[in-house]
């Protein structure tokens, strides 16, 4: 019901806009649907190719998190070059990353190269979600720039639901070369359509042109940046960003388990089970909670739904842990959406509410970053226990990781404990919210 309410909404909103940027949003809606797609029909299969080349759960996990080596490396520099150059510029950049890395993963079987291949797979998403968001706010109007930015993002739910099932299923009948093979076609169909928009021109004021040598030196510092944090040093000195952030790499963590050991374990479970129909019960999930998270945390507080995910996550880990049959694990899986959609939508907002504008791209670059560093890590700090854990014990480490989370923001989330706990479970405002400040 909430899906169909949310489409013919958006519907009706597009109606209202000029034929020109009704046109761009239609190649820029196809271009993320394609890039979706094909990022997601690896899911819950390309674990299973690497294990099949001889990988141990070590190398596996190692592969499968060095996609977020790219998403580290280059987000940042990517955000200065879409308001520097070009939003669509920058969405090409992704859409080219995730056409090449599918043959680059059949065409070269080889466990080093395949980790350098991987961190290149990263940069499309560095690339699609940095330059996909600013292009519609910059198409939208003001006045209706929300409910179009919910309605193009509908792109990510919608490739999570068709993606994984789709792959799974070319996998059974059809094998991992033609997996590789469409995942590669839907990528060069993002680019195609990516090719098509038609950027809004820009006043010199807005660009700001550099030298080569300048340009050159900038992006050493921004690569400099990305280890050592110096531009996020002071916003993680107190609580406001901190916890957020923290909160962000322990999910991180776990979902980057999720993704690098599942298929492997619901194959050896036994239960007769597409591992990709895990993550579609994931996406619907998530589509029947998204919509209605931002408005109940915004009549009962951010907190109350952060500790809520967190408990979804913490919950979906437990049933991973019993699971053997097909039903646990579509269980699980709406757990874990349910979880990850509350997560983001409330962490957003809870971001939102702590910092200024001048502070918020580097506020959400820091929490998204928490989940990016999570996400390289979860994969290869479980698989090196791989030798001592069976997958069960896996995701015991991962329910462990949630569990000190929810220690983590029901403790720190505030000023102090008890306003924590306060805070934490909804019946206390948020001190830190800069609306509340004195």
């Amino acid at each position: 019901m909430t899906i169909s309410l949310t489409i013919l909404k958006s519907v009706k909103v597009f109606r209202t806009l000029p034929p020109s940027t009704r046109r761009n949003f239609f190649f820029l809606f196809l271009t993320g649907l394609c890039f979706w797609v094909s990022l997601t029909v690896l899911l819950p299969t390309l674990p299973l190719y690497i294990e099949s080349l001889g990988a141990n759960q070590q190398q596996v996990g190692l592969v499968m998190g060095s996609f977020a080596i790219g998403l580290l490396l280059l987000r940042g520099i990517l955000g200065q070059w879409a308001d520097r150059r070009s939003r669509k510029l920058v969405i090409q950049i992704g859409a080219i990353a995730v056409a090449l890395a599918p043959f680059g993963y059949l065409t070269i079987p080889s466990l080093p190269i395949l980790v350098v291949i991987r961190a290149l797979h990263g940069i499309s998403v560095a690339g699609m979600t940095t330059g996909y968001s600013t292009l519609v706010v910059e198409l939208s109007p003001k006045e209706k720039r929300g409910e179009l930015l919910g309605a193009m993002m509908l792109v990510l739910p919608m490739g999570m639901t068709l993606g994984p099932v789709l792959g799974g299923y070319i996998v059974e009948f059809a094998g991992y070369s033609v997996l590789f093979i469409v995942s590669g076609i839907l990528g060069i169909f993002a680019t195609i359509f990516a090719s098509q928009i038609r950027e809004v021109a820009r006043s010199p004021s807005d660009l700001t042109r550099k030298k080569p040598l300048v340009a050159l030196n900038s992006l050493a510092r921004s690569l400099l940046k990305t280890f050592i944090l110096t531009r996020s040093s002071e916003l993680l000195q107190g609580r406001e960003l901190r916890t957020p952030a923290l909160t962000m790499l322990s999910v991180g963590i776990i979902f980057g388990t999720v993704t690098t050991f599942l298929p492997a374990f619901i194959r050896d479970s036994g239960a007769n089970l597409n591992p990709g129909l895990f993550y579609l019960a994931s996406a619907l999930a998530d589509f029947t909670v998204r919509g209605n998270v931002g408005r109940a945390s915004d009549r009962f507080g951010r907190g109350i739904f952060v500790t809520g995910s967190l408990l979804a996550y913490l919950l979906a880990m437990i049933i991973l842990i019993n699971a053997n049959t097909v039903p646990e694990f579509i269980i699980a899986g709406m757990a874990e959406g349910i979880g990850r959609s509350s997560l983001l939508t409330a962490m957003v907002a809870l971001v939102a509410d702590r910092s200024s504008a001048s502070q918020q791209g580097q506020a959400f670059a820091l929490c998204i970053g928490g989940f990016d560093l999570g996400l390289a890590l979860g994969g290869p700090f479980f698989g090196s226990f791989a030798a001592f854990l069976n997958y069960r014990g896996i995701f015991s480490g991962a329910a462990i990781v949630a569990l000190m989370a929810i220690g983590l923001f029901l403790t720190q989330s505030s000023k102090n404990i008890s306003h924590s706990f306060r805070f934490a479970t909804g019946r206390s405002k948020d001190i830190y919210a800069l609306e509340n400040h004195v």
